[in-house]
């Protein structure tokens, strides 16, 4: 099941967030305030709120209430998934901004979800919780590719902190990998595109390429990040129209890859987003 949640304002005085499963007698309770939050929806958004999407990935509700409420401060629209099948969904289809994710959900544990999103090349941060304080819990985590780990229990205060800090490092990422304009050409790190000369350059050699393969990387080294389904790259590149089947889309990604990626079965830059499309992978390391 997933919520939304939209502007309620949480009270200083919260207790420290522990995520402790309540008794059976105290479950109405907890619905009560799920939808106290949901009906807030109706009412007017806070203006001073940036324009984020964070996803909250914990099982237990009355903590998944509670998270969602407090995390207001910081982004407008707040969705909530209680199990990690449920969250894979939504983040392939809608990536968030940030994903709070607890460890110790039912069936698919956080980690596992932690590790999917990685290994389809997901670089949105990721802050995991968990009730486990030992170092090789820590460690683990941050292995499989979190960007920070916050112990049960813990304060508001941290929380957001800790949020407010993760949203800065990806400020300062996005800055630094975005793409730099060099007399008119693109430059990515190790990847160059130079449109005018229709030619392509990665660690100091030429792309040898075809018109279309060109067009195709030019696009997504200008928009780095960004999400293109196969028709939108049909009509972009192709034009609206043209009569080319998706499935073409699919062979010249494949031929660039192999010419421009270390590895093309395991390509780090150009990259497939599952069920939506390819991007260009700004975040990659650096060959």
């Amino acid at each position: 099941m997933m919520t939304e949640y939209a502007s309620p304002h949480h009270s200083p005085g919260h207790p420290p967030f522990r995520g402790q499963r309540r008794p059976d007698a105290e479950h109405h309770h907890v619905q009560e305030d799920e939808h106290i939050l949901g009906n807030q929806m109706l009412g007017e958004p806070n203006r001073d709120v940036p324009e984020r999407r964070i996803l909250v990935v914990e099982d237990a509700a009355d903590l998944a209430a509670h998270l969602a409420t407090a995390l207001r401060d910081v982004a407008r629209d707040i969705q909530v998934c209680h199990d990690g099948n449920m969250a894979l969904e939504s983040v392939r289809r809608q990536p968030p901004d940030l994903i709070i994710l607890d460890v110790g959900l039912p069936g698919m544990s956080g980690l596992d979800v932690c590790r999917i999103l990685r290994g389809e090349g997901m670089s949105l941060p990721i802050l995991m919780l968990s009730g486990r304080c030992g170092e090789i819990d820590r460690i683990l985590g941050l292995e499989l590719g979190a960007d920070d780990y916050l112990v049960k229990p813990f304060g508001v205060l941290e929380l957001l902190a800790r949020v407010r800090a993760l949203f800065r490092r990806v400020a300062l990422s996005r800055e630094s990998d975005a793409p730099r304009q060099l007399n008119g050409r693109i430059a990515l790190g190790d990847l160059v595109v130079d449109p005018q000369a229709r030619q392509g350059v990665r660690n100091g050699s030429p792309i040898e390429g075809t018109e279309r393969e060109f067009d195709l990387l030019h696009l997504l080294a200008a928009n780095p990040g960004r999400v293109y389904s196969r028709g939108q790259l049909l009509d972009l590149v192709w034009g609206h129209g043209s009569g080319v089947y998706e499935y073409a889309v699919t062979t010249h990604i494949n031929r660039l890859r192999r010419k421009i990626e270390a590895n093309p079965e395991r390509p780090e830059l150009i990259q497939t987003v599952w069920g939506l499309g390819y991007r260009l992978n700004a975040h990659r390391r650096r060959s």
